[in-house]
C-alpha cells in the first residue's frame, strides 16, 4: 500500500495529531481506494498504458501557479489510457509541490476535454476492467480536488462526459462565452464513474444534478452561472491578453500572499467540506497552528496589515 504523497505532507505540516491526521491516517493510496478494496493500481496503469495518444502536461510556475494542460487534440482532448495514467503522476506532483498555491486546468487548441478516447473505452468494455478504470480515475480526481492549491477549471469549448467530471474536481469554473459543460454520459448508457455526480450534487445541488444527469443539458455560460456551476464568465482575449492570462488573473485575486498561508486555507475548506463539524473544528485548530506565530503572521502583526 503506498501512502498519498500528499497525506505525508499534510502530516508533516499539522502541529498535532488533531483530527486531520487521523483522518489521513485512515486514507491509503488515491485517497478512495486500496488494496483492501481490491484494487491494485500497477495492474490498471498496464492496461491503461497499452492505449497510448496525447498526454497530460505541467507547467510549474515561480509565481506557485501551476498549468494543468489536457493535450490531445486530434480526439478533442480526449483521455486516452497514457492520459490517464499521467493525469495521475501529474496530481502527485502537485502533491509534493510545497511552493504551490494554485492550479489551472485546461485544455489546448480551444477545446476542455471530450471525456474518454472510445477506443481506449471499447478495449476495457468488460466490467471488471470498468470498474478498476473508474477506481483509478476517482482516485485521481479526488486527489486532485484535494489538493492544497486553489484550483480553476477553464473551459473553452467543450467539457463532455469525463471532461465534465473533471471540471467538478476544481475548486472553480471559468466558463469562455461559447462554451459548453454537458454530461452525456446518459447518451452512452452510463453514469458518471470519476466521482462526477457525487461532487456535482455538492455544487449545484440534487435537484440540479439530476436535470444535468437526467437531460444530459448544455450548459452553457449563462446556465452555469445561474446554477452555480461556473463562477464567471470570461470574454475571448479582449485587450489583447489571451484567456488563459484572464483566467491567472482571476485566480491570482484568491492566491495572492505567501504559500504557507493559502495553502493553510485551502487546508481548512478541505476539511470543512469533507469532515464531520467536531472533526473539522479540531482540524481547523490544528492547521492554525501551523501559521501562527508564523513569518506572515509575525510580519502582518508588525505591519498592522489587518487594517489596511
Amino acid at each position: 500500500m503506498v501512502l498519498c504523497a500528499v497525506s505525508r505532507q499534510l502530516l508533516r505540516n499539522c502541529s498535532a495529531p488533531g483530527a486531520w491526521s487521523r483522518v489521513l491516517q485512515r486514507q491509503s493510496s488515491g485517497w478512495v481506494y486500496s488494496s483492501s478494496h481490491g484494487f491494485n493500481p500497477d495492474e490498471i496503469r498496464e492496461k491503461l498504458l497499452a492505449f497510448p495518444g496525447g498526454s497530460i502536461d505541467l507547467n510549474k510556475q515561480d509565481s506557485g501557479i501551476a498549468l494543468l494542460t489536457v493535450n490531445n487534440p486530434s480526439r478533442m482532448n480526449a483521455f486516452s489510457g497514457s492520459m490517464m495514467v499521467d493525469l495521475e503522476a501529474r496530481v502527485t506532483e502537485l502533491e509534493n509541490w510545497s511552493d504551490g498555491k494554485g492550479l489551472i486546468v485546461h485544455g489546448v487548441a480551444d477545446t476542455f476535454c471530450s471525456g474518454s478516447d472510445l477506443n481506449a473505452v471499447r478495449a476495457i468494455a468488460n466490467p471488471q476492467d470498468g470498474m478498476k478504470m473508474c477506481m483509478f480515475m476517482q482516485n485521481a480526481l479526488t486527489r486532485l480536488h484535494r489538493l492544497p492549491l486553489i484550483s480553476v477549471a477553464l473551459v473553452e469549448g467543450k467539457a463532455l462526459g469525463g471532461g465534465a467530471e473533471l471540471v467538478t474536481a476544481c475548486d472553480f469554473v471559468l466558463m469562455v462565452q461559447g462554451s459548453v459543460v454537458q454530461f452525456v454520459q446518459k447518451h452512452m448508457g452510463l453514469v458518471p464513474g470519476w466521482g462526477g455526480a457525487a461532487r456535482l450534487v455538492r455544487v449545484v445541488g440534487s435537484q440540479n444534478a439530476l436535470k444535468l444527469l437526467g437531460g444530459a443539458i448544455k450548459v452553457d455560460p449563462e446556465l452555469g452561472l445561474q446554477i452555480g456551476l461556473a463562477d464567471d464568465v470570461l470574454e475571448d482575449a479582449p485587450e489583447h491578453r489571451t484567456v488563459l492570462q484572464q483566467a491567472e488573473n482571476w485566480l491570482n485575486s484568491y492566491t495572492k500572499g505567501p504559500a504557507p498561508v493559502i495553502r493553510a486555507v485551502k487546508k481548512v475548506i478541505i476539511s470543512g467540506r469533507e469532515l464531520p463539524l467536531a472533526d473539522a473544528l479540531r482540524t481547523e485548530k490544528d492547521v492554525f497552528g501551523t501559521v501562527w506565530g508564523g513569518p506572515a503572521n509575525l510580519q502582518a502583526l508588525a505591519s498592522k496589515m489587518k487594517h489596511k
